[in-house]
């Protein structure tokens, strides 16, 4: 019974963790009331899960930058072929910034940080891997490499928050970063 009860109220937070960021995408300023309706709870009951709105945010970036982690651990960009884990990592994080939007653009707290440092460095590992198997040029610095393909990135995501499908603008990132726009 308790373990049920457990499955049940993880499903709850996680309906509430959703719906919170279907509304807050639309309408940042919305109320908790508003949330719970979207996720077809009480209000009572987001405020039992979470102390607060700001408590809400947090959980909702916590929850978001686990997923951004796992949808770059899950392209394996430590051994798959680095441009295979290139576009595989960047579809999937794409999905992940088209789909938590809103919780992927707040800051977080330390747990939050780590989680975002641990990416960095694993898309660092991925692009000197890229270098050394001859995917990149000798010559780039791939801390630039980084910080482009993270800009290419965002624009994706902007593009897939309109409606533009996450593995084009996938493709769409790879190809601007491998060739440049040049003819």
């Amino acid at each position: 019974m308790t373990r049920a009860m457990r499955a049940d109220s993880e499903r709850t937070v996680q309906a509430i963790l959703e719906a919170a960021e279907r509304v807050l995408r639309e309408h940042p300023a919305a109320s908790m009331e508003q949330i719970a309706k979207v996720a077809g709870v009480a209000r009572t009951t987001v405020h039992r899960r979470f102390a607060s709105r700001d408590a809400l945010v947090e959980a909702m970036t916590a929850w978001a930058a686990e997923q951004f982690r796992d949808a770059v651990e899950a392209a394996r960009p430590d051994i798959a072929p680095p441009l295979v884990a290139l576009h595989q990592v960047t579809a999937n994080v794409l999905r992940v910034k088209v789909g938590w939007g809103f919780a992927m653009s707040r800051s977080g707290t330390g747990d939050v940080e780590r989680i975002h440092d641990e990416v960095r460095q694993s898309c660092i590992r991925l692009i000197s891997r890229a270098k050394e198997a001859g995917v990149l040029r000798e010559d780039v610095d791939v801390e630039w490499v980084r910080r482009v393909y993270y800009a290419l990135i965002h624009e994706a995501a902007e593009a897939g928050k309109a409606g533009a499908d996450t593995d084009v603008m996938a493709a769409r990132v790879i190809d601007t970063l491998l060739k440049g726009v040049g003819a």
